[in-house]
């Protein structure tokens, strides 16, 4: 029978085995990227993570579209009641709306694996500084640094008053 010491190295060893874990969050499947000291900003390893993560991402969405389209085609039904008739199509109303997004998402997407193609990957639009690791894995698709993205925001607010 374990004694109350080992019981306790065993608790520790599972919390700091858990703390792993969650410090360890996966992007679509992949784990972080962890920088090298003095190591070149976008190399051939960074961009070829970036790369894993956007095709992963975009697979994922591929397949939630799939999905809504058997769920679509199994679930279409004329329901007699006009209620469940119409509660069925606001569903299908809001799926369709996902999908268009997601539709724009992986054009996005797209064009983001392209400029990790031409090594165009990783640096503002606006002022050409890097854009930064955590950001890009935050938001695989980001074009702008926080700087100019929050300039952007601020001037979107003054034209829409929002």
């Amino acid at each position: 029978m374990p004694t109350t010491k080992e019981k306790s190295v065993k608790k520790s060893a599972a919390k700091s085995k858990t703390a792993a874990n969650a410090s360890s969050v996966t992007l679509h499947g992949l784990a972080p990227y962890v920088e090298k000291k003095n190591e070149e900003y976008m190399n051939e390893q960074q961009r070829e993570h970036f790369k894993q993560i956007l095709k992963a991402w975009r697979h994922e969405l591929m397949e939630e579209v799939d999905r809504t389209v058997t769920h679509m085609k199994d679930e279409a039904a004329n329901f007699p009641d006009p209620a469940d008739r119409a509660t069925q199509e606001e569903e299908f109303s809001l799926e369709l709306r996902t999908r268009d997004r997601e539709r724009k998402l992986i054009k996005k997407i797209d064009k983001t694996l392209l400029r990790v193609e031409e090594d165009d990957y990783g640096f503002c639009d606006q002022c050409g500084v890097d854009i930064g690791i955590r950001r890009l894995e935050a938001r695989p698709t980001a074009n702008l640094c926080v700087d100019c993205k929050t300039l952007d925001e601020i001037k979107e607010k003054q034209i829409t008053g929002g």
